[in-house]
């Protein structure tokens, strides 16, 4: 017996490939899993937050607290489209130098930082294509800044 949540994603995969037309991207949907989002930030209360929107926005998450293991569930092969780094990632794996690491992985992947404008100007060397998103007050702004990633992502 299929559960509500099977029958539901049969229908989003479905309503993907209806909508994907003839070049095979979908737009917002991803396969039967819908768009995944990893989540990097070593505090709690930081990652909790950013997990609440991406999730209300409809999309899955995926957290980790350091960078050691983002690029490690993307090393995993595990299915992501779009990662939401804290600016403030520190260390010898720092989130500018995890936005290369994971450009060079998946040159496809959708990258956001997440952090005051202090934060980005620490850093030199920040991928091209990399969104820096200031701060996380409005409800909807990372939504719309996820959605941003995915369309220079896909095209």
């Amino acid at each position: 017996m299929r559960s509500n949540q099977d029958i539901a994603a049969t229908e989003n995969f479905r309503a993907a490939a209806r909508s994907a037309g003839s070049n095979g991207h979908a737009a917002v949907q991803r396969g039967c899993y819908g768009i995944q989002v990893l989540v990097a930030g070593r505090r709690k209360r930081w990652r909790d937050e950013v997990v609440g929107q991406v999730r209300r926005a409809g999309f899955n998450a995926t957290t980790v607290d350091s960078a050691i293991d983002a690029l490690t569930v993307l090393v995993l092969g595990l299915p992501i489209d779009v990662l939401v780094t804290d600016a403030d990632l520190r260390g010898t794996l720092c989130c500018s130098r995890l936005a290369a690491e994971a450009r060079a992985l998946r040159p496809n992947l959708g990258i956001v930082f997440v952090g005051d404008s202090a934060a980005f100007d620490r850093y030199e060397s920040i991928p091209p294509d990399v969104i820096a998103l200031p701060a996380l007050g409005d409800e909807t702004a990372l939504a719309r800044t996820v959605r941003e990633a995915l369309a220079t992502r896909i095209s």
